[in-house]
């Protein structure tokens, strides 16, 4: 007989990050928005800045809040670059927006964004 606890079913949550490349560090400071997009309409669920790990101190949806369907998240690194002072850097990318689908039955969704001046990139975290 095992002495380690059952396992429960993690809670369902949605979490991203943002890490900025150019300088090696998380990017403090980056506005966010969560939409969520159905039938044709855009409704705003969150906005935050992160915090100086580049997380959110929280999930910017968890439980039943998090519902299968199309989210949209949009990162204001135009301004994060902007305020840290490099020439142009801010010049480039604006606001960038992340589109990705919830799937039923699915527990936890990290969606980080790796960020510089000129580019950007993300994935499906862990």
């Amino acid at each position: 007989m095992s002495s380690h606890p059952a396992s429960s079913p993690e809670t369902p949550r949605l979490t991203t990050h943002v890490l900025d490349t150019a300088h090696g560090r998380p990017a403090a400071g980056v506005a966010v928005q969560l939409w969520r997009l159905a039938d044709g309409t855009r409704e705003e669920i969150a906005r935050i800045l992160t915090n100086a790990d580049g997380r959110c101190d929280a999930p910017l949806l968890a439980g039943a809040a998090l519902r299968p369907g199309l989210y949209e998240l949009v990162f204001a690194v135009g301004a994060y670059f902007a305020g840290l002072g490099d020439d142009g850097a801010g010049d480039f990318l604006d606001e960038v927006p992340i589109r990705f689908v919830v799937q039923p039955g699915l527990s936890h969704y990290h969606v980080p964004l790796l960020i510089a001046p000129y580019s950007y990139s993300t994935y499906r975290g862990s």
